[in-house]
């Protein structure tokens, strides 16, 4: 039975499982999990009754499970899932032309090696995202400019120091996790960028083609879940500049808990300190082991109050209040049973509107569109 404090069902469209929610005006763009479902384009002008506008697929052993638009430009990322690479599929992302949301119209491909680019962000211009890249170990972060949405061009890229292979440099992680971007966030002339295993990094970004590392740190293997996210707050909460750093509750360095969130004080950003954790009430009883997809897995990137929405796996939508930067406590939830076919709950990503609703995507299945009471 559905579980909701706090926030109430406004609508639900039913659609198969989604890495990614994004909504731009009254649009709404999800990524999906699987081929040959790709991205869905919904109109969301009336929420109570979204509607599908139309839906671009991808070929088998692939999926572009992360999707961005602004305005008449949409971005998502095209990833191998499966061994081998389709005919002319261009591994990397795909940049098309939205003005009629109906007939979505691909403009350009920047295409890469390997497995291609997994989650990014975009401001309209420039996407920051990870990737595979030829001469590389393990995914890069690397920043394209779209300001010619045709001709999308390398801006620049930056790596922990050990990863470029055809550069010499030598690999020192044989013993341990391989060196993973996972996605950059950028604020003003700040990257902040999550590394996987290898926690996350704060990047001098004012001169763009020049990144520069300023400070990191990683929680791991003491905590063995994977840095998923690091969301910066764009406002100072009781004087201080504050980062919420979100691990994701897959692929554990060994058995553990499900994974969590942090709050980290990043005032002086050349020393970042943690002040606090969240994990939701009663999901870690007793510190045993738990099945993947149980805990923690992604923050809403768009900062509106100190009510920060999470998408918490296997329970729903959890509001949580850091106000009080070492106290965070849950303020809300919306948990709703699993969707016909499905055997569990399984949110995946949480976005906002302008509006103020809160739209969260089921790994597995399923919309919800919700908002505060």
């Amino acid at each position: 039975m559905t579980s909701s404090e706090g926030l109430r069902e406004v609508g639900y469209f039913d659609c198969a499982g989604g890495g990614q929610i994004r909504v731009d005006g009254t649009t709404a763009y999800i990524g999906h999990m699987a081929n040959p479902f790709g991205t869905s384009i919904v109109d969301v002008s009336d929420p109570k009754s979204p509607r599908l506008l139309s839906h671009v697929e991808m070929p088998p052993g692939t999926h572009s499970h992360k999707v961005h638009a602004r305005g008449d430009v949409m971005v998502r990322n095209h990833e191998l899932i499966g061994p081998g690479k389709p005919d002319d599929f261009a591994t990397g992302v795909g940049i098309y032309d939205v003005s009629d949301r109906e007939k979505p119209e691909l403009i350009a491909t920047w295409d890469t090696v390997g497995r291609g680019v997994h989650r990014f962000d975009f401001d309209g211009r420039y996407i920051y995202f990870s990737s595979t890249v030829e001469g590389y170990r393990g995914p890069i972060m690397l920043v394209l400019d779209l300001d010619n949405p045709e001709k999308p061009e390398e801006v620049c890229r930056w790596w922990i120091p050990g990863q470029w292979e055809a550069g010499g440099e030598e690999y020192v992680w044989d013993d341990g996790p391989e060196p993973r971007c996972h996605h950059p966030l950028r604020m003003g002339d700040r990257l902040y960028v999550s590394y996987w295993h290898h926690g996350f990094f704060i990047l001098d970004i004012e001169d763009l083609a020049n990144p520069r590392m300023i400070s990191g740190l990683n929680s791991g293997p003491t905590f063995p879940h994977p840095t998923h996210t690091a969301l910066p707050i764009p406002f100072e909460i009781r004087g201080h500049r504050v980062l919420v750093v979100a691990d994701e509750d897959v692929a554990k360095l060994r058995p553990h808990a499900p994974s969590f969130a942090w709050v980290v004080d990043i005032t002086d950003e050349t020393n970042p300190i943690p002040v606090s954790s969240f994990q939701v009430a009663g999901l870690d009883p007793d510190g045993s082991p738990q099945p993947p997809y149980t805990g923690c897995h992604q923050p809403c990137e768009i900062v509106t109050d100190t009510v920060i929405p999470f998408a918490w796996f296997a329970k729903g939508l959890r509001l949580v209040d850091i106000a009080d930067p070492h106290a965070p406590i849950e303020v809300g939830h919306f948990e709703p049973d699993p969707q016909p076919g499905c055997d569990r709950l399984c949110s995946n990503d949480v976005t906002i509107d302008d509006r103020g609703l809160i739209y969260v995507i089921d790994r597995l299945r399923g919309l919800h569109i919700v908002e505060r009471c």
